[in-house]
């Protein structure tokens, strides 16, 4: 036995070595760390353990049966974060470049199935240069088991892919299946086709990272949700993420203690401006509502018009989806549609609490905006709101004009509660919009334009563009002072914490994608 024994620690070692000491030694040079590195960095201290070691390659061709791949370029296994399991893979760039082939796509396969079945998180450590060209179509198969498991555990468990270094080709799809990609700057890239490729066929010049990188799927494209300058920054975000959220959709997100006080918060009065043409942040907004201050933001540098996130109040998890004033106004484009949307439909996945801050003027006009199917990309807030049935909050701060109005969580369409500050304005358009068309006439036909038209524009903002005609309707459940708005919030939350809401029986829905 003593011989198996030292056999078995021999066999473990050359694994745990993946491609040896000069492809690790490669790995390092270039900034990155190995994949069992990685693991260590992400789980917590001694927490892993490993599935599947031993894998080896069944493949003949290509002298393949004459090449070592210790674990088939791909570490798999579970540990916890912050106590809690997760299951984890982390693809190995030291072993064929982390190419992925029949047994590598089957370990991934393996731990996905775990994790679903045993309702924890699942997270990807992505470093790969695609498929194995050895192995043909059965790595192209691979890919296809893994595309649907990524589509059929969507919403049952939390999926995060972590793009730690090339992604391409086929295998760019099962990070963009799952729920949040992580990206590294400097030395991660996501595309379908390479800049060498994309200059034979188009002409068109240019680098990996300027096709791909982590800034521009974060900020054009919107396919990167987070990034980090390096590895240990993106692993230690991904622990805060995992913070926020369940271990499956059967849980709620742990809810932690919270010395974080509810009083009155004088400040709310001076950060938002009376005045509908002046800008502010409405982060300032957000981290005086959250438990100290603690805001996770999501895809920060896409459609930055509109703020969504993560934070808590009393301790409880919530979504936060809000305008953003210093960007095109606030106002609603497909880029912020589309954010806004998945991000509403994650966290009635997950049983998150959804609150809205809203001060939108309206879907943002435009022939681009109408010809990129700016109707199509606006439905689907429509949709995700409708269709969620997490408590649903809404606090307007200032503007709520028109179409907008109704999709960003109105009465109408599902919102539980509805506040409103008492400045706020809640009209089919603005009111210089508004007098302009209804008193035309009249304001051309006025000795003094200008003084008629004023005179107009205060009349309706009194009569109609202020919250107690909407409250008096019943679609403003109560206008309250800003200041105490993280006290109602709380409240809200606590009041809501039991809701039970079901939706019409069937198979799915078909939501404008």
């Amino acid at each position: 036995m003593e011989d198996k024994l030292y056999d078995l620690q021999d066999r473990r070692r050359k694994a745990e070595l993946g491609g040896g000491d000069q492809r690790i030694l490669a790995q390092h040079e270039k900034g990155k760390y190995t994949a069992r590195e990685r693991i260590e960095l992400l789980l917590d201290e001694g927490s892993f353990r490993e599935l599947n070691a031993f894998s080896a390659t069944r493949t003949r061709y290509f002298g393949m049966d004459t090449v070592d791949a210790p674990g088939e370029g791909v570490v798999t296994g579970y540990g916890t974060v912050d106590g809690r399991t997760v299951y984890v893979f982390a693809q190995d760039f030291t072993v064929f470049g982390g190419a992925l082939g029949e047994v590598h796509a089957e370990k991934i396969v393996k731990v996905m199935d775990l994790a679903a079945k045993n309702g924890a998180p699942i997270i990807g450590l992505n470093d790969s240069g695609g498929a194995r060209i050895q192995e043909g179509v059965v790595s192209l198969d691979g890919y296809g088991h893994i595309f649907y498991r990524n589509s059929i555990y969507s919403g049952v468990i939390p999926q995060i892919s972590v793009i730690m270094g090339p992604c391409a080709g086929g295998a760019v799809y099962s990070p963009a299946i799952t729920d949040f990609i992580f990206m590294v700057e400097g030395t991660s890239q996501m595309f379908i086709t390479g800049p060498k490729v994309i200059e034979t066929v188009t002409g068109e010049k240019i680098t990996s990272e300027g096709l791909g990188g982590a800034r521009v799927q974060e900020s054009v494209s919107g396919v990167a949700h987070f990034t980090g300058q390096s590895e240990e920054e993106v692993l230690q975000e991904v622990r805060r993420l995992l913070s926020f959220l369940p271990s499956s959709h059967t849980e709620n997100a742990p809810r932690l203690e919270s010395s974080a006080e509810l009083t009155l918060d004088e400040t709310l009065l001076e950060i938002v401006p009376v005045d509908g043409t002046k800008v502010y942040d409405v982060k300032d907004v957000i981290v005086r509502l959250v438990d100290e201050g603690d805001f996770l933001e999501v895809q920060p540098l896409f459609a930055r018009n509109a703020v969504v996130g993560f934070g808590r109040i009393g301790g409880h998890t919530v979504g936060m989806i809000a305008n953003q004033p210093k960007f095109l106004a606030g106002g609603l484009d497909i880029d912020s549609s589309d954010k806004i949307a998945r991000f509403i439909r994650f966290c009635d996945s997950f049983n998150i609490p959804l609150i809205t801050l809203e001060d939108v003027t309206g879907f943002i006009p435009g022939v681009k905006q109408e010809h990129g199917g700016i109707i199509r990309h606006g439905a689907k807030i429509l949709y995700a709101y409708s269709e969620a049935t997490v408590p649903k909050i809404t606090v307007i701060l200032r503007k709520a004009y028109g179409g907008a109005y109704v999709a960003l969580n109105s009465k109408a369409i599902g919102a539980d509660l509805v506040y409103a500050w008492p400045a706020s304005e809640i009209a089919v358009m603005g009111p210089e919009g508004a007098a302009n068309i209804i008193y035309a006439r009249e304001i051309a036909q006025s000795t003094d334009p200008v003084a008629a038209r004023n005179a107009r524009i205060t009349e309706y903002r009194e009569q109609f563009a202020n919250p107690y005609v909407a409250a008096g309707a019943g679609m403003v459940d109560d206008v309250i002072d800003p200041r105490e708005t993280r006290i109602k919030l709380f409240e809200a939350i606590e009041l809501l914490q039991n809701k039970w809401e079901t939706r019409p029986p069937k198979k799915h829905g078909n939501i404008p994608l």
